[in-house]
């Protein structure tokens, strides 16, 4: 049985994914459309969107990751101790 996490916080990690799966599929579109003004712009939104909620998911629930967003001095080793992705139910 998994480890229900609350709605809000799902709702951030879906968020999360989304925001991802958009950032990596535009990057694909202008690996091979450099000159697509209007993707690039969207790029660049949706990253700084993704940069965003990854600060605001930090401070509220501490580092996704283990390097690289979550700084965390005081608990360097703090996402260990949230369930792995696995022993969460949705």
């Amino acid at each position: 049985m998994g480890i229900p996490l609350n709605p809000e916080r799902m709702e951030m990690l879906r968020r999360i994914q989304e925001l991802e799966f958009t950032a990596i599929d535009l990057n694909l579109y202008l690996d091979t459309h450099p000159g697509d003004e209007k993707a690039l712009c969207d790029y660049h939104e949706v990253t700084h969107a993704l940069h965003m909620l990854h600060m605001e998911y930090d401070r509220r629930y501490g580092p996704l990751m283990a390097a690289g967003h979550g700084h965390d001095r005081q608990f360097p080793w703090r996402w260990i101790e949230d369930p792995w992705p696995w022993e969460i139910c949705y």
